[in-house]
């Protein structure tokens, strides 16, 4: 029953995230946050800012946090764009830079919220197949195409593409904006920032939700040329000048200023990643190189969906997406060493067993 729905939604079918379970203890491997703790320095800004100017409407420019941003990124203010979360970042841009006569390209196997967007704002969009080993092929996004949306490192399957394969994709697209989506660069990923100053024709969009823990703040931003920040600006404006409240630019600012627990944290997480990917391939598994906070795995002898159903019995949630080409992969976000131990050792008892 879908009375009084508009026409553009009633077809729609929306973004799924996953599953925030309140029934019971579960290890959380499913949604790829952060297994370590927010920057103290963080939460005491959090804390400082939840005051009785909560009265007063947040500024609306950020001001603060875009000079954070800015500085840790070695930008001027003016090249940052905050927003709540990457995920509104996103959709702003598609509204900003992508027209519904012109085609944009992003692969076939990445973010599923990108043809939400598209079909939400009625955009013509075409999906190019990644090579079977995941990896991006380039010369399929050069020209002929109305912008580029890439996630590097890609989700689900956390490869990442090189600056090189970047360059060429903005070389080749002079007249369309190139969306370089880098959720999760800061664990191992090569972040086309560099490139911003050289090309007017890119926005590199980042999020705070991954590597600084932040997911429960929803802070995310964009950075490129200032024509395209304007442009981002008259979107957000257009629907709603205060997107971040004055708690979230408190701590997002104090997190990013706080680089030395946030690289810790990376590191840890980077540290864990490696050693599960090795000790998961000793058990058969296959698990492409990852750049970002998760793996992706498949095994050969039993199915994603029964190891997921298996490990869901044991307390453990891990990601399944039941789409051509990798329904029989899971993602699984990378955990503490304690968690990720507990991961190998009931991955290997459901191979012994079979079920």
């Amino acid at each position: 029953m879908k009375k009084y729905w508009s026409r553009r939604i009633r077809d729609m079918v929306p973004y799924v995230p996953g599953e925030q379970p309140k029934d019971r203890i579960f290890i959380k491997l499913n949604t790829n946050e952060n297994p370590y703790p927010p920057s103290e320095k963080a939460l005491m800004a959090i804390q400082a800012a939840a005051d009785e100017r909560l009265r007063l409407y947040p500024a609306p420019g950020c001001e603060d946090l875009r000079q954070a941003i800015a500085q840790h990124h070695g930008l001027l203010p003016d090249q940052v764009f905050p927003g709540n979360g990457s995920d509104e970042v996103l959709a702003f841009c598609f509204q900003a830079f992508f027209d519904p006569d012109r085609t944009v390209l992003f692969p076939d196997i990445t973010y599923s919220f990108y043809p939400v967007y598209a079909n939400f704002f009625d955009l013509a969009y075409h999906e190019i197949p990644l090579r079977d080993n995941f990896d991006l092929p380039v010369t399929p996004f050069c020209g002929r195409n109305g912008g580029v949306v890439i996630a590097n490192p890609n989700a689900p399957t956390g490869k990442s593409v090189g600056l090189e394969n970047i360059r060429t994709i903005l070389d080749a697209n002079p007249e369309a904006v190139v969306l370089v989506d880098e959720a999760y660069v800061d664990f191992g990923g090569i972040s086309a920032i560099s490139l911003i100053s050289e090309y007017d024709n890119l926005v590199v969009v980042r999020t705070l939700s991954k590597s600084h823990s932040l997911a429960g703040l929803r802070v995310g931003y964009a950075l490129g040329n200032p024509n395209l920040i304007a442009a981002l600006c008259c979107v957000r404006d257009s629907i709603n000048s205060y997107t971040l409240d004055r708690v979230a630019q408190a701590g997002a600012a104090a997190a990013i200023r706080d680089e030395s627990y946030f690289l810790e944290t990376v590191e840890k997480v980077i540290h864990t990643r490696d050693r599960c990917s090795e000790e998961l391939k000793r058990m058969g598994f296959i698990v492409p190189e990852s750049s970002a906070n998760f793996i992706f795995i498949s095994h050969p002898a039993l199915p994603a969906t029964k190891l997921m159903d298996g490990l869901r019995k044991k307390g453990i949630l891990v990601r399944h997406f039941d789409r051509p080409r990798i329904s029989n992969y899971l993602r699984v976000s990378i955990g503490t060493d304690q968690e990720m131990d507990a991961l190998c050792a009931a991955l290997e008892k459901l191979l012994e067993s079979g079920d």
